[in-house]
């Protein structure tokens, strides 16, 4: 076989190799374009043959199918999304698409920027400022296919953020399909650098696979992911007396030059069920392991930075450990009028924490010989759960819960539970969601080189270091879905009281809320079109968010409005158009990078702020394209903003994406 035809191979696999070490789009856009030249005499005879026959594969032959799916009895599976709507919009570039604040560049920690009721209870490990870059393994998608399937995604801004994502599923037979994926996100130093330099780098590889009997009694879905994150810790800006505005970028001064967080991850994951009495009766099990370690370092004395310095030693080597098992089995059933799901869950935890030569120890830590702190602690809990749905017509009901009882929930004398219920009648529903949740292990215990704490002792209020007592959330919603025409409108209104609420304060360590916290909070989604006209505008309107404890800006908005058509004999299919996102003032979160926590704070005011964008979405049959400029209103204004106390977000720049999806 003659090597030119390996030559366009090559050169793609050249290709991903720089995108995987981090070239910038120009260069890779003419790799890319020569790679297409070099391809083309293959692709049309490709074309010649179907052309001759008729397309076998495509969209409609490549299904995605996720574990709810399974855990429902739904194998029919939705279409691969090929729709070029909100690619360009950056909150869709992570695993989180909620609104959140972070700190200020992509690949930084994040935290929720609004109210969300969350149903975790049980041992919970509390360091989470990173988890918007790892997959999730309950959410993987899963593949039906008929032929070979091959996802490529790339992402490039001139400030140097990055996204590149590729996965490739095939199916070995009828009921078996492989895959696996591989994702990098990125970015550059954009405050006190000379030149370029990596602020953030996270990567994650994942396999996975489907397998179903040919009778369809038993299924199984599992995945094997691993995930590295480590980025460097500046501290914020750290304003200097000579300097004139805030937003130098390049040349602003920041507080750490050499610390750096690392958040490593794996995970084993599976679900399988099996058909005892058709749909009716099912047994199933869901079996997780997973490991979470963490370790801050920096090399240099900067204790002024930190709010509140325990130990009088001035370099941090601080390290976590988190191992966890949890067997999940029960019973679910299905059917056109009613689901239920029943099960028990078994957690088993294991959390070591460590600091490199400390001044002291706690009672709980053993020193040796290597000149280290280290503390170990272990978890045994037992969970009780289900599901229940009812559906008549225009009516449904649906309910879910789990429930930790006492004695297994460690710190907590009180069990713990969470429970959710909705009915729905048409456009109509409402919903009461309730819970009772221990303190996470971090809050309950901490040291390191700069902070310690322990609130596993005496329950006595007088100690400084007293037992927290569960937080405890009730929660009301009202919503309204109705669509006529081309108007569609979503709105909510919610009622939240929230008590014993564990944040961490000023000087960021944990405290418990002595006032419970109520919440008003008011949501709005309005779309619809004028001919080729679209306008999507959302909002969500928070009171009491301001108060001692929680952080919420009154006001979050976001506006798009756009023209979308085809051209050249609709060959190219795209959208051309703008978006704004606007954010009222509030007292924002302050970061600590030693411990990984958002704390509250009163010195500085996040002032309200829009951000323009303007882009251009293209999708020219299997090829998905966008060019953006972000922050298009820089200076119209003000020069800058803030996302987080003295950490800005980034200027005015151009970003470039691709997604490229093969059938066959």
């Amino acid at each position: 076989m003659p090597s030119t035809f390996f030559a366009p191979l090559r050169l793609f696999h050249v290709c991903l190799r720089k995108l995987a070490c981090g070239a910038q789009w120009p260069s890779l856009l003419l790799v890319g374009v020569l790679s297409l030249f070099l391809l083309r005499p293959t692709a049309s005879r490709a074309q010649i043959l179907d052309d001759s026959t008729k397309t076998l594969y495509g969209p409609k032959t490549t299904l995605i199918l996720r574990e709810a799916d399974i855990l429902r009895e739904n194998y029919k599976g939705v279409m691969v999304d090929t729709s070029i709507t909100d690619i360009q919009q950056q909150r869709y570039w992570t695993h989180d698409s909620t609104y959140q604040q972070d700190l200020g560049n992509m690949g930084t920690a994040s935290r929720p920027l609004l109210w969300q009721f969350t149903p975790q209870i049980g041992a919970r490990l509390g360091r989470d400022v990173f988890n918007r870059y790892f997959r999730d393994a309950t959410t993987i998608p899963y593949y039906d296919t008929r032929s070979p399937y091959t996802f490529i995604r790339y992402i490039q801004s001139s400030a140097g953020e990055q996204v590149f994502e590729i996965s490739y599923a095939r199916s070995l037979g009828k009921n078996f399909n492989v895959g696996v994926a591989y994702e990098r996100i990125a970015g550059n130093k954009a405050l006190d650098v000379l030149r370029k330099s990596g602020l953030t780098e996270q990567s994650n590889i994942s396999l996975f696979t489907r397998y179903q009997t040919e009778d369809g009694r038993y299924h199984l879905v599992a995945n094997l992911t691993t995930g590295r994150y480590v980025g460097a810790e500046q501290g914020g800006i750290r304003r200097q007396v000579q300097d004139t505005t805030w937003f130098n970028y390049r040349r602003a001064r920041v507080w750490l030059t050499n610390a750096t967080n690392r958040d490593d991850r794996d995970e084993l994951h599976f679900s399988h069920t099996y058909q005892l009495l058709g749909r009716g009766l099912t047994a199933f099990h869901t079996f997780d392991w997973r490991r979470q370690t963490l370790k801050y370092v920096d090399p240099v004395d900067t204790s002024s930075f930190y709010p509140a310095q325990r130990y009088e030693f001035t370099l941090a080597d601080d390290r976590a450990d988190y191992r966890q098992f949890e067997n999940t089995v029960g019973v679910l059933g299905h059917s056109d009028v009613v689901d239920y799901r029943l099960y028990a869950r078994s957690r088993n935890g294991r959390l070591t924490t460590r600091t490199l030569f400390p001044t002291r120890t706690l009672g709980v830590t053993i020193t040796d010989s290597l000149g280290q702190a280290t503390a170990k602690r272990v978890v045994n809990q037992v969970f009780l759960g289900g599901t229940a749905a009812f559906r008549y017509k225009i009516f449904a009901i649906e309910t879910a819960g789990e429930f930790l009882p006492i004695g297994t929930t460690g710190n907590s004398t009180l069990g713990e539970y969470w429970f959710r219920g909705v009915a729905r009648v048409g456009p109509l529903s409402g919903e009461i969601a309730s819970s009772s949740y221990a303190p996470t292990l971090t809050q309950d215990e901490f040291f390191g080189a700069h902070y310690s704490w322990n609130h596993l002792g005496s329950n006595d209020e007088r100690a400084e270091n007293r037992r927290f007592d569960n937080t405890t959330v009730l929660q009301f919603t009202g919503r309204l879905n109705q669509t006529i025409g081309v108007h569609h409108l979503e709105a909510s209104v919610a009622a939240a009281n929230i008590a014993n609420l564990v944040y961490y304060d000023r000087n960021s360590t944990p405290q418990e809320l002595d006032q419970a916290k109520q919440l008003l909070i008011v949501g709005a989604r309005y779309r619809f079109n004028v001919g080729k006209i679209f306008l999507d505008n959302e909002g969500t309107y928070t009171a009491g968010g301001d108060g001692e404890g929680l952080r919420i800006p009154a006001l979050v908005t976001n506006s798009k409005i756009y023209y979308q058509g085809s051209v050249f004999k609709s060959a190219v299919f795209g959208q051309i158009g703008a978006e704004v996102y606007y954010q009222s003032r509030f007292r924002g979160y302050e970061y600590n990078p030693n411990a990984q926590q958002f704390y509250v704070q009163d010195h500085f005011t996040i002032r309200n702020y829009a951000i323009g964008d303007v882009f251009l979405n293209a999708d020219i049959k299997t090829v998905s394209i966008f060019l953006k400029i972000a922050y298009v209103n820089q200076g119209l204004y003000r020069t800058g903003y803030f996302t987080t106390p003295y950490y800005s977000g980034l200027p005015r720049r151009m970003q470039f994406g691709i997604k490229w999806q093969f059938f066959n």
